[in-house]
């Protein structure tokens, strides 16, 4: 089985659903299926280090970038949109990974023309509140353009049961195959000392961390998070807020606002981007995971939350109603958030039971190598048909 995967960008900055393609390609290629992943070299503001128009080999599976131009955020690729058009007709089936761009377009007209079965996984960009925003940019490209796309695929991936109902009003003909993402187990049997985070962030020692994990952007609910974190630092003066995540669109002077207007930014450290042992020290640093999210597809950083033993306040907008047993689920709501923040501050030991029963759960479901087959056995059923 060869398997072709796009995606508009591979680059750190764009958060979870980059590095969702690239594990799960891992994950399916260390199963033994044949997995090649194209993309721009696309990076934020940079461009990717890595060499054009040539095969890379990584673990278990291949990667060719091409250049591209960003035109009104769109990533136009004219020499990738050639090579789709001429090569998908080599695989078997085409997975797609987000909505709303040129290189996945380029995928669709491929598979068209050589009449090749394709699989879509839109990574909540279907979701009610993600379609709302920029809805002017949006509803003519959907219409006119995505949506018949959509209904032409063999399958769209939705990653939880709450986003396969969220999408029913859109009428889509194409089947939904709910699969969930997924962790590496390894990253967390033992996770870094923190003081590897305390040295790089000294203000954090000694405090009782709170940490939110996730792009700097309007729908990751920061403006919520921090009337929640306002009121619950009132009461326990010694927690301390980190905010970790890429500002990809300039959003972090609006975000860091919020916390000034909230009267507590001076209990509040903005970190960028975390990864490698420095992110893993973070959490390990970290008493409290808290997902403030408007809308997601499934938050990969809330299983990483989970996975390292934090108990994790969440909301209802963060797809996962399956965690309701071992975490705090809220509504969008900052008093909500708030006060779930100020029950496990108030209960530690409960909080801890809490952590450990969430980093059970996940342990249990949710690491690749299960993602992984249930994939497969999808795209079997699909070529089997």
């Amino acid at each position: 089985m060869k398997i072709l995967v796009v995606i508009n960008a591979l680059g750190e900055v764009y958060g979870g659903t980059s590095k969702i393609a690239i594990e799960l390609s891992e994950a399916i290629g260390n199963l033994g299926v044949s997995v090649d992943l194209v993309t721009t070299n696309a990076n934020g503001k940079k461009l990717l280090d890595e060499p054009l128009f040539t095969w890379i080999n990584k673990k278990d599976y291949r990667v060719q970038y091409f250049p591209y131009w960003d035109i009104l955020d769109y990533k136009f690729s004219l020499s990738l949109t050639f090579w789709l058009l001429q090569n998908v007709s080599q695989y078997n089936l085409v997975h797609t990974h987000g909505i709303f761009s040129y290189p996945v377009l380029s995928a669709y007209w491929g598979c068209n023309k050589s009449n090749l079965p394709y699989i879509v996984s839109p990574h909540g960009m279907l979701e009610p509140w993600a379609l709302a925003y920029k809805s002017n940019k949006k509803k003519k490209y959907f219409s006119f353009l995505e949506k018949p796309a959509l209904n032409k695929a063999a399958a769209i991936h939705m990653t939880a049961s709450t986003e396969a109902e969220n999408v029913k009003p859109l009428n889509l003909k194409s089947p939904l195959a709910i699969i969930p993402n997924g962790i590496h187990r390894k990253d967390f049997d033992l996770l870094p000392s923190p003081e590897i985070f305390y040295h790089q962030f000294p203000e954090t020692r000694d405090k009782i961390l709170i940490i939110f994990l996730g792009r700097i952007d309007p729908k990751k609910g920061l403006d919520l998070l921090a009337k929640a974190f306002a009121k619950a630092n009132q009461i326990f003066p010694e927690t301390h807020l980190i905010v970790a995540g890429q500002d990809n669109t300039g959003y972090l002077p609006i975000a860091q606002n919020y916390f000034k207007e909230a009267g507590c930014a001076d209990a509040v450290t903005f970190t960028g981007m975390l990864t490698g042992d420095l992110k893993y020290a973070a959490l390990a640093a970290a008493t409290i995971y808290v997902a403030p999210s408007y809308s997601e597809g499934f938050s990969m950083s809330v299983l990483e939350g989970m996975a390292s033993g934090l108990p994790c306040v969440i909301t209802t907008g963060c797809n996962f109603p399956e965690a309701r047993d071992v975490s705090e689920i809220v509504d969008v709501d900052a008093e909500q958030i708030g006060n779930a923040l100020i029950k496990l501050l108030h209960n530690p030991s409960t909080a801890k039971e809490m952590g450990d029963r969430a980093r059970q759960f996940i342990l249990e479901n949710y690491t690749w190598d299960q993602i992984a087959s249930k994939m497969v056995a999808i795209y079997k059923q699909i070529l089997s048909k």
